[in-house]
C-alpha cells in the first residue's frame, strides 16, 4: 500500500548556511534533521516522500539536500516529489504589506494534487524519534476513515535555551478532543510554565506530526476559503493545521486518535540548542539506533 511522507520545509531562508536552522549539520557526515526523518519514514514503510518548499529555494534546497535524497529513495524504489508553497495561492486578493507567509494549512494544499494515498505529515527541522513513524504507517495501512496524530510528552520536548511554543493536547478515551495552541512555555525547576501559569509536563503535545487521508484535503480547502472571508487581521494570521483540526473536532466532523510517543523530540529552535542536538545524536548512533553511515541500513 502507498503511503506518503510530505515534509513542510517552505519555510527555509533564501539564503542558505549558517543561521539557518533546518539545514544545521547535526550528524556524523554532515546530516540534517531531514535526513534522519526521511530514513525513519522509510524504514517504517512509507514509499513516497514530498517536499513543500518555495520556488525561490528550489536550486539551493536541491543541492544541499533534495538530490542526495532522491537519489538514495531512487535505489529503494521509493517516489519522490516537490510542491511549492506560494503565498500568492490564496482563494483571493493578497493583501498589500503582508510578509509572513499563510502557514502549515496552505503548506499542505500546495501538495494536494501529489497527494496519492494516506499520508503524514512533519516539520523539516523536527526531530521525531522512530516510535512515532512505525505507529503513524501502521495506523494508516489499516484504512481507517480516521485520522491519527503522534503524542509527545512535553518535558521530552522542551528547549534548554528558551520558550517554546506546542499544541497541548486534550483526550479523552485515547483520542483528541482538542488542541491548545500554548507559547512560551519554558522549563522551570519544578517542572513548566507559560507565562506564569504551571503547564504539566506529563501533558501530550502535538509537534505537527499527523497521519491523515486524503479525505482531509477537501475539508481543509474549504476552511481555507472561509479563513479568508473571516480574515481580521491580514498581517498576521496564519493557516494552521492544529487550529484546523481543533475546528473540525468541536464540529465533530473528524476523530483523531493519539498514538503516544516516548521518545525525545530534539530541534534546533535556538542556536544554542545545536550542540545538545548533534551530541543527542552521537549517542543514538553509539547506541546502534543508527548507522554512520545513515541509509546504508536500509539497503
Amino acid at each position: 500500500m502507498k503511503t506518503t511522507l510530505v515534509i513542510m520545509a517552505a519555510g527555509i531562508g533564501s539564503r542558505f548556511g549558517g543561521g539557518i536552522k533546518q539545514l544545521e549539520k547535526i550528524g556524523p557526515n554532515g546530516e540534517i534533521i531531514m535526513d534522519y526523518s526521511v530514513h525513519d519514514a522509510i524504514e517504517a514503510g512509507f514509499n513516497k516522500v514530498i517536499f513543500i518548499i518555495r520556488k525561490d529555494i528550489e536550486k539551493d534546497f536541491r543541492e544541499v539536500i533534495g538530490d542526495r535524497i532522491e537519489a538514495v529513495c531512487k535505489k529503494l524504489n521509493v517516489e519522490t516529489g516537490y510542491a511549492f508553497q506560494d503565498p500568492y495561492d490564496i482563494p483571493g486578493e493578497f493583501p498589500e504589506g503582508r510578509t509572513k507567509p499563510w502557514g502549515t494549512g496552505q503548506a499542505v494544499l500546495a501538495a494536494k494534487d501529489q497527494i496519492d494515498s494516506p499520508f503524514m505529515v512533519i516539520n523539516a527541522d523536527d526531530y521525531y524519534g522512530k516510535t512515532a513513524y512505525r505507529k503513524i504507517h501502521d495506523f494508516l495501512v489499516k484504512g481507517s476513515d480516521e485520522f491519527c496524530m503522534a503524542g509527545f510528552v512535553l518535558k521530552n520536548t522542551l528547549s534548554e535555551h528558551g520558550g517554546v511554543t506546542r499544541g497541548v493536547c486534550r483526550t479523552s478515551g485515547g483520542y483528541l478532543t482538542d488542541v491548545v495552541e500554548t507559547h512560551d512555555i519554558v522549563k522551570t525547576a519544578e517542572g513548566a510554565e507559560a507565562n506564569g501559569v504551571t503547564v504539566d509536563v506529563n501533558s501530550h503535545v502535538s509537534m505537527n506530526m499527523w497521519g491523515l487521508t486524503q479525505d482531509y484535503l477537501p475539508m481543509l480547502e474549504k476552511s481555507f476559503e472561509k479563513f479568508f472571508e473571516d480574515l481580521k487581521d491580514p498581517m498576521k494570521e496564519e493557516f494552521l493545521i492544529p487550529v484546523h483540526i481543533g475546528e473540525m473536532l468541536k464540529q465533530g466532523r473528524v476523530k483523531v486518535r493519539v498514538l503516544e510517543t516516548e521518545d525525545k523530540w530534539f530541534g534546533v529552535t535556538y542556536q544554542e540548542d545545536k550542540p545538545a542536538v548533534s551530541a543527542a545524536m552521537e549517542k543514538l548512533i553509539s547506541d546502534g539506533v543508527y548507522r554512520d553511515d545513515l541509509y546504508s541500513d536500509l539497503f
